[in-house]
């Protein structure tokens, strides 16, 4: 009887193994709301109807071609080709994309852009109108980007400065030391040399063959798959594509599209960087592995595996460098992608200065200690809970996913053959994964990560400095590897919640006013706070609270202002209430809640984000902002570290040192409210100064007037209001801001500044200022005269010099604490070409106050502010700008009267107006910085 028992226990066994096995082989349920077909010739297309967005559609295409794919000669002719599909199609010749498409509302670089990689390149159209005829516009604006670009020789010339000048732009010691890094992370592999920019010396001199040779040979169909995502009839937009696209033929013979793979090694390799433009240090020890798609039950239980086994030792990490006796700054884990077959495990440590050693080592005991022991019950259960409520969060707010999320997707789906799940379904999986997944799997989880093979080591290091040598390192990890020293992880928070140790005398809500024009109600509390609140579910599960009070640090002492630019990053740093920051994160696993205080110049403010679930753990944050605050001593002890590596950070970092001489040219030396960030400012910062700060600013919550948006109905929030709102006392103290903004040392300040670098570039800054009485039609003319100096300057500095690569001008008016007009131009330029540059700005403004305006470029731009207002209706935050502007400054912005009509009727006379009051008597500066000549 005994032996039947047994082979019946053995069989039942075997059995619930081999269903564990089935059921982790099955496949992931996929999301069937996405249409997804291929055409004869082989282009991929996906659809996808969501009215997050309504009334609009994003249009996309995707190349699996990238840099990797070009020859020796053809070095930044991807990146290259990317730029010249907006210079030039069958269908629009020129600039007839972007004509048409800001004719439409679009903004080019915000709404109509592209991005090359080494594997792909993918161009996009964001939110653009569904009506007058805009989906065939977009489809065949796809259909010319797949086949049918130009690529005339006075185009591609044209672009080749453009190009030069992205280059100038990011070239920096951080880029210069990534470059150096390169042939070690990705092992000497063809990578190496396939860098997207590519070589300048090929960019200058190609010829035009040898790019259309690219294009005839990488833009064809089965390379290549087109999104069409948005407020769309699926059917009708199925049907455009099939007879818009199936007429492009497939090309013959085609050239094998590749995957360049990146070799093991047994050995680390290590790589030592220094630059003469970088001051501070840091460590990247990286483990190369195989990428692994994602396709079963099984592989989503990897990736829960992998999550948990990261995100617990990112906490262990973050949690010790918040003791200021260790020999980092920071650090962090994370598993990066490398290339279409590769990952890598990363371990990135900022050290503090001439402590590399210690640091890495200190690090690295953190990974060798969960690769030994692995984790805590309760690490393990937080950490699941964190992922569930991550799911829920996502499947509430599924309907509103963004048009690009889907696109990333898409683009998985495309190119890597990735699943898109159904995420209702992918949780009832990961719920049951969850529940079984134990502390041996997840040992063995990160023990996959810390493999001997494929290690790589890079090290930026710093002229003077004892940095980390490969011998070192290895000594180090050999060392630590071998220890029987290191201890398994323990912690201690058991039983302790949120508000432990905190008594609460609640309030009550006394009235509440009710607001027909925009739907809000106040309610006025007991202890004389006012709480504006509006219930708006258009993003279902989100709630967004601000609170603002005037004062700010215009009421501080010149002295205290060093140590009130760091209140906000100390109490941050210091946890709340019973609990240090580190605590505080593990009583907070699986709540959706967050409170941020701010303290600017004419305000402070508190601002909340909860999920509608979490409300309560929202608004018992702010209780204990204002009841129970901490200041943690250790705490600022770690903040001045991270204050003095800052300052040896900047101290050879050229945007640094061109941020210090704006401020010197601007405001001179003395000017206390306009301070340089050195040694002196950091040693007047405080630890009393701050607590002191802290109290007086946030010491009356009665003094800020609270405003609650979102998916949270009246009846859940009034008794949370009444207790954790109401609850707190209060002195009924109201307070105003002071008016001491500095002012500049002069009206007009005319400035060339020569600064020492390794690659020569000229930076630009210019800006017009003009104080003018505040009206919403001088903001709207403003923001339209800066939006016109956009194109003209795109169209002028960046198309037809080819000077700049991204020049930007902007124009807005300020209403507090002083009622201004400002506008603004910067760009990075060759500094051959700066001086004329600045003369085609300043000339640009000058014309459009003379009444040089074209017609065309007003209507791309009432077109777009009206469709941009009308789009910003559907997220909730219009709301929070509604009922703020409605109760601060008494502005309806739902009334046409207040926008609409104004944008209507606007005219080039008005735009004129408004410029031409900016140009006269008002202040203005231009400082260029300029390369040193080296003697």
């Amino acid at each position: 009887m005994k032996q039947i028992i047994v082979s019946l226990l053995v069989c039942v066994s075997s059995l619930t193994i081999k269903a564990q096995e089935n059921s982790l082989n099955e496949a992931l349920p996929t999301d069937k709301s996405i249409i997804k077909g291929v055409l004869p010739n082989g282009i991929t297309y996906y659809i996808k109807k969501t009215d997050v967005v309504k009334g609009a559609a994003s249009y996309y295409i995707i190349q699996n071609v990238g840099s990797i794919l070009e020859n020796d000669d053809q070095q930044g002719l991807a990146h290259f080709l990317e730029h010249m599909a907006f210079n030039g199609t069958e269908s629009f010749p020129g600039k007839g994309i972007l004509n048409t498409l800001q004719k439409n509302g679009a903004v080019f670089g915000k709404d109509i852009n592209a991005y090359t990689s080494f594997d792909e390149t993918v161009y996009n159209m964001n939110n653009i109108p569904t009506k007058d005829g805009l989906v065939d516009v977009c489809l065949t604006v796809l259909r010319d980007w797949s086949n049918k670009l130009l690529l005339t020789n006075e185009e591609i010339d044209a672009e080749r400065g453009v190009i030069k000048e992205e280059w100038r732009t990011r070239q920096n010691g951080q880029m210069r030391l990534f470059e150096k890094s390169v042939p070690i992370s990705y092992n000497n592999s063809k990578y190496v040399q396939r860098m997207p920019i590519g070589l300048m010396s090929v960019v200058e001199n190609f010829d035009y063959k040898t790019l259309r040779d690219f294009y005839h040979d990488w833009y064809r169909t089965d390379l290549q798959a087109i999104a069409i995502i948005g407020d769309i009839d699926v059917k009708e937009v199925e049907k455009k594509i099939q007879e818009k696209f199936s007429g492009i033929q497939a090309v013959k013979n085609a050239k094998q599209r590749f995957v360049v793979d990146i070799p093991g090694n047994e050995k680390m390799q290590y790589v030592l960087g220094t630059d003469p433009e970088i001051s501070s240090a840091s460590i990247s020890l990286g483990i190369r592995h195989n990428v692994w798609k994602e396709e079963t039950a099984g592989d989503l239980k990897r990736g829960l595996l992998e999550s948990i086994a990261l995100s617990i030792l990112s906490e262990r990490i973050s949690e010790l460098a918040q003791k200021p006796t260790v020999s980092f700054l920071s650090a962090r884990v994370l598993d990066s992608p490398l290339s279409r077959t590769k990952k890598a495990f990363n371990v990135v440590i900022t050290p503090k200065p001439n402590q590399q050693q210690e640091a890495f080592g200190q690090v690295l005991t953190e990974i060798i200690r969960a690769v030994k022991f692995g984790y805590t019950a309760s690490e393990i259960e937080r950490a699941k809970e964190n992922i569930r409520t991550a799911y829920e969060n996502q499947i509430a707010a599924k309907n509103q996913k963004s048009h690009a999320s889907i696109e990333n997707q898409i683009q998985e789906n495309f190119l890597t053959n990735a699943v898109i799940t159904d995420i209702d379904k992918e949780y009832g999986i990961a719920k049951e994964l969850l529940a079984g997944i134990t502390n041996e799997q997840l040992h063995t989880a990160i023990k996959g990560f810390y493999t001997k093979e494929n290690r790589f080591l890079i090290v930026t290091g710093v002229e003077g400095q004892q940095n980390l040598s490969e011998d070192q390192a290895n000594q180090i990890i050999t060392a630590l590897e071998n220890s029987s020293s290191i201890e398994p992880y323990k912690e201690e928070l058991a039983g302790k919640t949120l508000m432990s140790g905190t008594e609460i005398k609640p309030g009550t809500i006394i009235s509440v006013k009710r607001d027909k024009k925009t739907g809000a109600s106040t309610f006025y509390l007991s202890n004389g706070v006012k709480v504006h609140y509006k219930f708006v579910n258009k993003e279902k599960n989100q709630v967004s609270l601000n609170a603002i009070s005037d004062g700010g640090i215009s009421l501080l002492k010149d002295a205290d202002l060093p140590s009130a630019d760091f209140v906000s990053n100390l109490t941050q740093m210091s946890g709340l209430g019973e609990f240090n920051a580190a605590e505080l994160k593990k009583v907070m696993a699986g709540k959706t809640a967050s409170v941020s205080l701010g303290l600017s110049d004419i305000n402070e403010s508190v601002s909340g984000r909860s999920n509608t679930k979490d409300v309560e753990t929202m608004l018992q944050l702010i209780h204990l902002h204002f009841v129970k605050p901490r200041f943690d001593a250790e705490s600022f002890k770690v903040m001045q570290s991270n204050i003095n590596n800052y300052i040896v950070r900047r101290s050879k970092d050229v945007g640094e040192k061109m941020r210090d001489s704006l401020t010197l040219a601007l405001y001179g030396k003395n000017n206390p409210r306009e301070a340089i960030f050195n040694q002196d400012y950091a040693d007047a910062v405080s630890f009393e100064k701050i607590k002191q700060i802290y109290k007086e600013r946030f010491a009356d919550i009665s003094d800020f007037e609270f405003f609650i948006v979102g998916d949270v109905e009246e009846a859940q929030l009034k008794p949370l209001l009444e207790k954790y709102i109401a609850g707190i006392k209060t002195e009924n103290k109201k307070e105003k801001y002071l008016d001491n903004e500095s002012e500049w040392l002069s009206a007009r300040i005319d400035k060339d500044i020569f600064i020492e670098m390794k690659d020569p570039k000229t930076v630009v800054n210019m800006i017009y200022r003009k104080e003018m009485p505040y009206s919403i039609k001088n903001t709207i003319y403003s923001s339209v005269l800066g939006k016109i100096l956009q194109l003209r300057i795109t169209a002028t500095v960046r198309e037809a010099e080819g000077g700049a690569y991204s020049p930007s001008a902007s124009a807005g008016f300020s209403r507090e604490p002083k009622s201004r007009a400002n506008v603004s131009f910067s760009f990075d330029c060759n500094p051959d070409m700066a001086d004329k540059l600045v003369a085609i700005v300043n000339d640009e403004f000058k014309k459009i106050a003379e009444g040089n305006i074209n017609d065309e470029d007003l209507n791309k731009i009432r077109t777009n502010l009206l469709k941009e207002k009308e789009q910003s209706k559907d997220k909730n935050s219009y709301d929070m700008q509604l009922i703020t502007k409605y109760y601060r400054y008494g502005e309806d912005i739902n009334d046409p009267k207040n926008f609409e009509d104004i944008v209507s009727k606007m005219t080039k006379k008005d735009i004129q107006l408004i410029a031409a009051e900016i140009l006269k008597g008002g202040k203005s500066y231009e400082i260029v910085f300029k390369p040193k000549l080296k003697v």
